[in-house]
């Protein structure tokens, strides 16, 4: 796949089936992630896998934090199951490192740029991929669950594997308004 037609085609993939990543296409994608803007070179971000039996850990975290806010039992066991969804599951963090020079909404800007070039470079593999937030990314419990630290943020929750359909691109949107001269 060409570069702009992998930056102007980009449209979420939300069927995912097997297989997932083969080693070498994951590797690909940490690379790619890598390149993100990092001021003064913090890697602000780190990155927990869940692929097999693990996305059932993950599904785990969910269920609990849905039944802590007291949801319905079917939604507490869908919760459970939506990492299931995909053959791999990264949950991308905001890893915040206290720099004079970094503000943290910086340093979340790499974070999100990181987990884009991962998304990326699935593309480009022919992979298919879908960032997800939702609250499970808003929730304290889930944060903690994953490690975060209190200044850090889960920053998505990239589904990757085979795209099960064929995902039709978006038309291009029109934002030439959101652009003006300085």
């Amino acid at each position: 796949m060409q570069a702009i037609e992998l930056l102007t085609t980009r449209s979420s993939m939300p069927r995912l089936i097997e297989p997932g990543p083969a080693p070498q296409q994951f590797e690909l994608m940490q690379r790619a992630a890598g390149r993100a803007p990092d001021h003064m070179a913090l890697t602000p971000y780190r990155f927990i896998v869940y692929t097999g039996a693990a996305r059932q850990r993950l599904g785990a975290i969910y269920r609990a934090a849905a039944e802590a806010r007291g949801l319905p039992e079917e939604a507490c066991v869908q919760a459970s199951q939506l990492p299931l969804r995909a053959p791999m599951v990264i949950a991308c963090l905001l890893d915040y490192q206290v720099h004079d020079k970094v503000p943290r909404d910086e340093q979340f800007a790499s974070a999100a740029c990181a987990t884009l070039l991962m998304q990326q470079a699935a593309f480009a593999q022919n992979l298919g991929a879908i960032w997800r937030t939702g609250w499970f990314a808003e929730d304290k419990q889930v944060a903690q669950a994953l490690g975060a630290k209190a200044d850090d943020a889960i920053v998505a929750f990239l589904y990757v594997g085979t795209p099960a359909v064929p995902t039709p691109i978006k038309p291009d949107k029109a934002i030439a308004d959101k652009f003006s001269d300085g």
